[in-house]
């Protein structure tokens, strides 16, 4: 793995350069999972909204903290790590098929063979797509969040849509939307390393490619729960 990530890294400055090839991944991996993200993260705030709600009525009768700290604890974690979990499930498992597919029918040593870097064709271009939907998705999927949240606020808890942002400036700050940027690049770039990973050790069958899939959706999401953790201690200090 290390050794994958040192080789995948040199290629991003190691020509020849796939831009047709990481324009179409970046749609595999943004466009294609908008949808499901955006649905996801919706219901999720709506959850966290509700369910702080009932847990600071019960504590300090009082829900007028719910806003700022909904908004705080979406733009800090939910938005992110939801995000980068679904696109695990939906890319990685694709990644880790195709890539598994290509290595049992020697497609990988064909490259080989014809003087093609599989790492250089194959990782790269999906690595550089993955950091950069996480990204832009990250920050979609924060918008969306927020948005929820507010139409929630105001239908079920009362508060205008001014009231709720007034009450989320005092908790967040514009620092908070960009650590959650850098931790969707980080999640982003994750998936296609283990993917790519198993794909390329992936064993002869069926079989070995849907224990790869397997393979990689646990220990990618397993890696992006750890990541957050560091990403968020570390970060707690610049807050």
């Amino acid at each position: 793995m290390i050794t994958l990530l040192s080789e995948t890294l040199a290629g991003l400055f190691v020509p020849p350069f796939r831009q047709k090839e990481f324009v179409h991944q970046l749609y595999f991996v943004a466009n294609k999972s908008l949808l499901i993200i955006v649905f996801c993260v919706c219901f999720a705030a709506v959850v966290t909204i509700l369910e702080s709600s009932f847990h600071m009525k019960m504590v300090i009768q009082n829900d007028s903290m719910v806003p700022g700290f909904a908004a705080l604890l979406i733009l800090r974690e939910l938005g992110a790590l939801v995000t980068a979990l679904l696109l695990c499930s939906r890319v990685g498992a694709g990644y880790a098929s195709e890539v598994g597919s290509m290595q049992i029918t020697e497609q990988v040593d064909a490259l080989r063979m014809l003087g093609i870097d599989p790492v250089n064709y194959l990782v790269v271009p999906r690595f550089l797509a993955c950091v950069m939907g996480g990204m832009i998705l990250t920050v979609i999927a924060n918008m969306a969040c927020i948005f929820s949240a507010m139409v929630v606020s105001q239908s079920y808890l009362g508060y205008t849509p001014s009231m709720f942002l007034a009450s989320m400036h005092r908790f967040v700050q514009f620092k908070d939307i960009i650590f959650a940027t850098i931790k969707g690049a980080s999640f982003g770039g994750v998936i296609p390393l283990v993917a790519c990973y198993f794909g390329f050790r992936c064993q002869q069958g069926a079989e070995g490619v849907g224990r790869a899939t397997t393979n990689t959706v646990v220990v990618a999401s397993i890696a992006i729960i750890v990541i957050d953790f560091i990403l968020s201690y570390t970060f707690s200090y610049l807050y």
